[in-house]
């Protein structure tokens, strides 16, 4: 085996370490999405898990479950691009802020 490509071994390897280390901190992490003025609350980890659905009562009606069903997926969505986002933030950390092609995130 060349001497090189056992030095990238290890390079990868560190690579990896940083990468487990970088999804670890992500799952601590908390955004929050909201929808009809704060009536929905989404809270999501930095891995872009759902943690919390808050529903405002006010905003429950028997009549018109389409529109909370319409603000929930609103607020889902809002929480997880933050998680997205932060996600892309901690990997530039580790990238230098480039763009790899089939790098995780």
């Amino acid at each position: 085996m060349p001497k090189g490509f056992g030095n990238l071994m290890k390079q990868m390897q560190k690579v990896q370490e940083k990468i487990e280390e970088i999804q670890k901190e992500l799952e601590g992490k908390r955004v929050e999405g909201t929808a009809g003025g704060g009536m929905v609350t989404v809270i999501a980890n930095g891995k872009q898990e759902i943690l919390e659905i808050k529903i405002d009562p006010e905003v429950v009606n028997p009549d018109d479950i389409e529109m909370l069903e319409d603000l929930v997926v609103s607020a889902v969505n809002q929480a997880r691009e933050k998680a997205q986002q932060l996600q892309m933030e901690n990997m530039a950390k580790l990238t230098g802020g480039l763009r790899i092609p089939g790098f995780p995130f």
